[in-house]
């Protein structure tokens, strides 16, 4: 289970990356933008930590204290949401 959770991180933060980085692109150059929601589901789900990385790596979203506030929700409620299962898993 574990491995599995691993995997899914790891693709869920990959495709997060890749929308940072396309919204990222759309503000510089004027074009539609990525919905916050979207970029937050995607953290919620278990892209948190490519969300954080390409954040910082492209210093996108950094400087918005709602967003920023919203996003260390969305991860603390997706690591919260992985102890339960992992516990539930072993009791």
């Amino acid at each position: 289970m574990l491995i599995g959770f691993a995997i899914w991180t790891l693709v869920a933060s990959l495709i997060t990356a890749i929308l940072y980085a396309w919204d990222k692109r759309a503000a510089q150059t004027d074009r539609r933008r990525i919905p916050e929601r979207t970029l937050l589901g995607w953290s919620l789900v278990g892209g948190w930590p490519g969300g954080w990385i390409a954040g910082r790596w492209l210093r996108h979203k950094t400087y918005k204290r709602s967003y920023r506030i919203q996003f260390a929700l969305a991860a603390t409620l997706n690591l919260l949401g992985i102890a339960a299962v992992v516990y539930a898993s072993f009791n």
